[in-house]
């Protein structure tokens, strides 16, 4: 193990420069003009793990996005580990706000900063090198190994999803282990063992059949956004409980253990509206802000658009307004259940004076991770080893819902090994990944797989 973590610690800079390659391919999932990037994208992962050392490697066409495959099965007796990662990236947008070209991967102050840095290309590609560094010292692995690479992450994972139900014999494995998450704080190793749900829909409301003059139809017709905006704002109490009805009545509560481990975190209110650069949190009464984050149940408006709004003046009453909305569930809510509650219920908040309709978008369950499993343990003991420090446990207010998918079809247990920072600016401008981590967690990997095929 030793000889690895000696090759792994003067190869680094090889690392990173193979990273800044990986890193300015433009592969945006989202905008079919970078179509060609994607599938550029897909061709040096897939050649990525042929250098690793896999003996089986396979790009698959699917209807959206191809689906990169890699494996080395020759650790007889051994466990197999399943790594899952994505190498599509979110659109840069506004690239105004960007102090470097989005996909020139530059350096500064012991960051490296593009789109796709922390999320996810940087995050997967340390195990891509960790296994390459035993390969290229041992000739062999601990564990055998699988590697999925998707390009459809940041757009709904629709082909990946199929693809599992499809190929469970192929994916099969023992562990599958993911980097797509945030440590808790700098320095701290963490694994997640909890991911939110998703719920997203779009409501649209018509009104008038066109624009109208303001003065001569003001007071006597209804204003599609005024009615949607009293519609938004009945979604929520005045001590921030959701008013759609049932809407908490599978919640799962926090366990005795949960709760002292939050306290053991001692997470730091006034330090995240300083990070966020706000005067005072905000949330749901009665509960602590990690509680709110990660066990709680939310719902945001994403987004609202209606009437003139280009510069000047125009006086209308328009004729459509609509918005996203956002819900973010915990394990034991049901995203298609709630779909039909919170439907239900605008429609009930609506005046007969407009209509309003839905459009879906999509949805993923929640999920909590057992602990005690052999992956876990062994996850936990190499990022003690990799970081220096206990690992700690968290859930992630986000959500993955491929790693349901796991669960479900492979019935497998799933690592969640974080290795960026929340402060990293994924989905934003100026997006980076630190060095440190991405060095760390290169050793954590060698680690964890030294560790589970012990």
């Amino acid at each position: 193990m030793e000889e690895v973590i000696n090759y792994i610690n003067s190869n680094f800079n090889n690392y990173l420069t193979e990273l800044k390659e990986y890193l300015r391919i433009k592969s945006v999932s989202a905008l079919e003009s970078y179509k060609d990037e994607v599938a550029k994208c897909a061709e040096f992962a897939a050649q990525k793990l042929k250098d690793a050392g896999m003996k089986r490697v396979e790009i698959f066409k699917t209807d959206g996005n191809p689906i990169v495959y890699g494996e080395w099965l020759e650790a007889q007796g051994k466990p197999t580990v399943l790594i899952y990662g994505h190498y599509d990236v979110q659109p840069v947008d506004p690239i105004e706000l960007w102090k470097s070209d989005p996909f020139e991967a530059e350096i500064r102050d012991g960051k490296i900063y593009a789109r796709g840095a922390n999320d996810n290309k940087g995050q997967h590609f340390v195990h891509i090198k960790s296994v390459e560094a035993f390969y290229k010292v041992t000739g062999k692995l601990p564990v055998n190994v699988k590697f999925i690479l998707e390009g459809e992450e940041e757009v709904g994972s629709v082909s990946i999803t199929k693809f599992i139900k499809e190929h469970k014999d192929l994916l099969k494995c023992d562990a599958v282990l993911i980097s797509d998450t945030s440590m808790y704080a700098e320095d701290v190793p963490t694994i997640s063992y909890g991911l939110r749900g998703l719920c997203y829909l779009e409501v649209q409301v018509t009104g008038p059949s066109k624009d109208l003059h303001s003065g001569s139809f003001g007071g006597a017709v209804a204003n599609p956004i005024n009615e949607l905006a009293k519609i938004i704002a009945k979604l929520h109490d005045k001590n921030g409980k959701i008013t759609i009805p049932g809407f908490y009545k599978n919640v799962m509560k926090l366990t005795a253990q949960e709760k002292e481990n939050l306290k053991k975190l001692r997470f730091s209110d006034k330090e995240l509206a300083k990070q966020v650069g706000v005067k005072e949190l905000s949330g749901e009464k009665g509960y602590s802000t990690l509680e709110r984050l990660w066990s709680r149940p939310t719902l945001d408006c994403n987004g609202i658009v209606g009437g003139f709004i280009e510069d000047g003046a125009k006086t209308i009453i328009p004729s459509k307004a609509s918005a996203k909305i956002s819900m973010r569930l915990v394990p034991n809510q049901n995203p298609k259940e709630i779909q039909r509650e919170f439907i239900k219920y605008v429609k009930s908040l609506a005046p007969k004076s407009i209509t309003v309709d839905f459009k879906i978008h999509h949805y993923g369950y929640p999920v909590v991770i057992d602990l005690n499993t052999k992956a876990i343990k062994a996850a936990s003991n190499a990022l003690s080893k990799a970081f220096g420090k206990k690992t700690v446990y968290t859930r992630e207010g986000g959500s993955i819902p491929i790693v349901v998918d796991f669960v479900k079809e492979l019935k497998s247990p799933v690592v969640l090994m974080g290795l960026g920072l929340d402060t990293d600016d994924i989905h934003s401008p100026n997006e980076h990944f630190h060095i440190k981590n991405f060095e760390r967690g290169i050793l954590s990997s060698a680690y964890f797989f030294g560790e589970f095929g012990g």
